[in-house]
Formats: C-alpha cells, sequence, structure tokens
C-alpha cells in the first residue's frame, strides 16, 4: 500500500499553539506529514525569516516526538510542492467563515492546477479557535506576554529579540 502523505503549508509567522494543534493531529492521520514553511513572509509586520520559522517548527516537533512529521522551505507552487513530495493531500486550518471563504478558493485553484491533490480542511481544537498569528505580532509588538499563544520555541524567541514590530 502507498505512503499516505499530506502537507500543511503556511507562513507561520509566527507559529501559534492553533497551528500546532493541527500538526499533532494531522500527523496521526497520515503516515508522513510535511509542515511546509513559506521561504519568505509578505505579512505586514514579520516577525522572523524563513530560517527561524522552520528551525522553530523542527524543535517544536522533535520535542513533541512526532517522528512522521518533516518540515521543509516552500518555495514554489504548492501543487509543484506536492507533487515533488508525494503528497496528495494539503491540509488547511479554518477557524471562522473568513477563513474558509480564503482557503475555499485556494483549494479550488490548487485543484483546477492539480486534480489528483486534495485540500482536507481542519478546525483548531475549540480553546485556540480565536488565535491568529496576526493577534500574537500585535501582543508581541507592544511586548505584550505572548505565552499563552505559542508554542516554547517561539515563547524563547519572542523573549530573546523583546519587542519587536
Amino acid at each position: 500500500m502507498a505512503e499516505k502523505v499530506a502537507v500543511y503549508p503556511g507562513t507561520f509567522d509566527p507559529m501559534t499553539l492553533g497551528h500546532f494543534d493541527l500538526i499533532q493531529r494531522a500527523s496521526k492521520l497520515y503516515d508522513r506529514l510535511i509542515v511546509a514553511v513559506a521561504a519568505t513572509s509578505t505579512k505586514k509586520g514579520a516577525l522572523f525569516t524563513g530560517k527561524e520559522r522552520l528551525k522553530m517548527i523542527e524543535e517544536d516537533v522533535k520535542k513533541a516526538g512526532l517522528d512522521n512529521v518533516t518540515v521543509k522551505v516552500l518555495d514554489t507552487l504548492l501543487v509543484e510542492f506536492c507533487r515533488r513530495e508525494g503528497a496528495k493531500v494539503v491540509i488547511r486550518g479554518v477557524r471562522v467563515y473568513s477563513d474558509f471563504e480564503y482557503e475555499f478558493q485556494m483549494a479550488l485553484t490548487n485543484r483546477r492546477l492539480s486534480p489528483e491533490i486534495e485540500t482536507l480542511f481542519m478546525m483548531p481544537s475549540e480553546n485556540l479557535a480565536y488565535v491568529t498569528a496576526s493577534t500574537v505580532r500585535e501582543i508581541a509588538s507592544y511586548g505584550g506576554d505572548t505565552a499563552p499563544f505559542v508554542t516554547e520555541a517561539v515563547q524563547k524567541r519572542l523573549k530573546r529579540y523583546g519587542r519587536r514590530a
């Protein structure tokens, strides 16, 4: 039987507990899960470089013992990345209706480009549904406590850098 491979793409700037919740849960559904970290972030007030984001996720994945999860740089079209990695599924997180609208458009576009790749929408655990990376960036920009919203690896770097906008 063929290995079931899924890709969870994103900028993860920074990775939140909601993102990590989806990584943990999706890792139970597939033989191999690849967290595809966008090489660059176009997000307003970006906090971390692509290499920093990749390293933080690797640390958290290793600490959690998620042996079937790898973290790689996404530097091409998502469907091309999936083909290269042998993935047939893209995992996308959806918290609220506005997320769904955007993700639905992207899923249909990706289906048009590569019909063999499916998109699976996952909701974060209800206690994390309100957490967004943009909210974390805002809190961090004012020197607020981001610990309730991010993983240890992210929190460690946020403390190291102090207030970052």
